[in-house]
């Protein structure tokens, strides 16, 4: 008999945690699992997973980001609804609307295997404190009804461990994955340059995230606006979207920045763009594991970045990458400008960077030890 996962996720955007869910929903081994997805309406993919036949989803107009009391009861009580009515051996929750209520779903509905991966957490250092008291305690209870917590980098699991944040299985790391048969990308870069406005030989830095507080694209603008008083050449490229798209497009005004810092959107081709590149950058505030950053560095990208969580993870600072104190916009703008200026350490960063990126970040791989893990939690079980 297959084994039945149900994953859980708040919205289908074009994140990282969103779009490895949704590679793991449709690469599970179909001779041994039966799946099911089960997410929040509004999402950049709902439509591409509305047309693929491959994938069972249920759609709940109840399960949004934003906190309102009614509508998470509702959520949480549909969600139990329907794990009642598909018995799935397993529950795996992501991102930390579906992770809070999906868990309490399932342990309400007697789910034998609830696993949670941590993508990040939805507190943080930079909260206020009563506020970021009252999630990390809702992260404690619900960990207490997880048969298995799952962190996509050490520095998560070890943040958890710090706010007392554990299930009766000591955690186990899954990296984020991302396919790195295809890294680099082949690219007519001269072409996709001319496509966004950009000069052919201009020296291009590339960016890519959601415009949250979190991705904090704000700093990469002031960094810009320092890198292009020093190499006026330098262009900049942010890949991503969302609520903070209007302040930036107004901050890159006030700087005189809209010819030298392009915005353009959610694009299925950033492999692409990172293979044009001469550098990438990420000015995050806090992190899970950033998959842009892991797809970058595999490119074969210098990267200069604000030292945060999972970012140190994966960078050694001056060994295959540059790191600085979050939150120092004119340290990042000096780690780009040397980048823009020393061919010979972008090489050097580059292949280092691409070296570092072995096996454990391939996207099925990460399949693959999900595979395991769900048939090692339930023979437990049922022994």
């Amino acid at each position: 008999m297959r084994i039945k996962v149900a994953h859980v996720v708040t919205r289908l955007d074009l994140g990282g945690a969103q779009q490895n869910t949704l590679h793991t929903v449709r690469r599970l081994d179909p001779q041994r699992f039966e799946t099911l997805l089960v997410c929040g309406r509004g999402g950049l993919l709902d439509d591409e997973v509305r047309a693929d036949s491959g994938v069972r989803a249920v759609f709940l107009d109840s399960l949004a980001r934003e906190v309102s009391p009614v509508r998470d009861l509702l959520a949480l009580l549909e969600l139990q609804k329907l794990f009642a009515a598909e018995r799935p051996d397993v529950v795996h929750t992501h991102s930390s609307k579906a992770g809070i209520l999906g868990r309490l779903a399932a342990a309400l509905a007697g789910v034998p295997v609830v696993v949670h991966t941590y993508h990040g957490f939805g507190f943080h250092d930079r909260q206020q404190f009563l506020v970021k008291g009252f999630y990390a305690r809702l992260e404690r209870l619900c960990a207490r009804l997880t048969t298995q917590l799952v962190f996509v980098s050490r520095a998560n699991e070890e943040y958890a461990r710090r706010h007392g944040i554990a299930a009766a299985r000591p955690p186990v790391v899954i990296r984020s994955g991302v396919a790195l048969a295809g890294l680099p990308a082949k690219v007519d870069a001269p072409a996709l340059k001319r496509s966004a406005g950009i000069g052919v030989h201009k020296p291009l830095v590339v960016s890519i995230g959601n415009l949250k507080p979190q991705k904090n694209a704000g700093d990469l603008v002031e960094a810009a606006a320092r890198v292009v008083r020093e190499v006026p050449d330098a262009r900049f490229a942010f890949l991503g979207d969302g609520p903070g798209r209007r302040a930036l497009e107004a901050r890159l005004f006030a700087l005189g920045l809209r010819d030298q810092f392009v915005l353009l959107g959610w694009r299925r081709d950033a492999a692409q763009w990172l293979a044009a590149a001469d550098a990438f950058a990420l000015s995050s505030l806090w992190e899970g594991l950033p998959r842009a950053l892991v797809e970058a560095m595999k490119s074969g990208l210098p990267c200069a970045c604000y030292a945060t969580d999972g970012v140190v993870d994966v960078i050694r600072d001056g060994a295959n990458g540059l790191l600085v104190p979050p939150g120092d916009a004119a340290a990042l703008a000096e780690r780009l400008i040397r980048l823009l200026k020393d061919a010979d350490l972008r090489r050097r960063l580059g292949a280092a960077a691409a070296a570092s990126i072995g096996p454990e970040f391939d996207i099925d791989g990460m399949v693959r030890a999900q595979e395991e893990l769900y048939a090692r939690l339930l023979g437990s079980r049922r022994a």
